[in-house]
């Protein structure tokens, strides 16, 4: 029963990063939310001791391998990120689903300025504010990734 729910968990992940890893025209690929992070937000906050900094960790190399970014860049931030939701969940549960939206937008946010710091040192990028375009797009996105996979965890009794 265990396995099953991993199982139907890591679905969800990979379908996430299928989505991520989409080919999208230029002029729309800079609004792309990030579908992998808010699956793993979902999931570490519906149920914190199943999916935490482990898979956080684990689903950041996979991106960093899929899309050819540094080695433990998407790790890093990930794991900052799952961990501020799974140490705050109970808090953020009572939220409504707007509020809730609004922290992902923020934690969200906070994702890409720690990419970006990472990338600059590493890479040698420059800010733009466009790299925050997802930031936005995803905080948008939130209530219907929220409201689905809410839906899918009770209809196949996840716990």
């Amino acid at each position: 029963m265990i396995r099953r729910h991993y199982l139907l968990i890591s679905l969800s992940l990979f379908l996430a990063l299928v989505m991520a890893l989409m080919p999208l025209p230029l002029s729309t690929d800079i609004f792309r939310p990030d579908w992998v992070l808010l699956v793993l937000m979902y999931w570490s906050l519906a149920l914190p001791h199943r999916v935490n900094i482990g898979w956080a960790w684990v689903t950041g190399l996979i991106i960093d391998l899929a899309s050819g970014s540094p080695l433990g860049v998407n790790s890093l931030c990930y794991s900052i990120c799952i961990y501020i939701t799974v140490s705050n969940f109970q808090k953020i549960r009572n939220f409504s689903i707007w509020q809730q939206a609004v922290l992902v937008g923020l934690f969200l946010a906070l994702y890409h300025l720690l990419q970006f710091w990472l990338n600059h040192f590493l890479l040698d990028i420059y800010f733009n504010p466009e790299y925050l375009w997802p930031a936005l797009t995803g905080m948008f996105c939130w209530p219907w990734v929220f409201l689905l996979l809410r839906k899918y965890r009770r209809q196949f009794r996840i716990r």
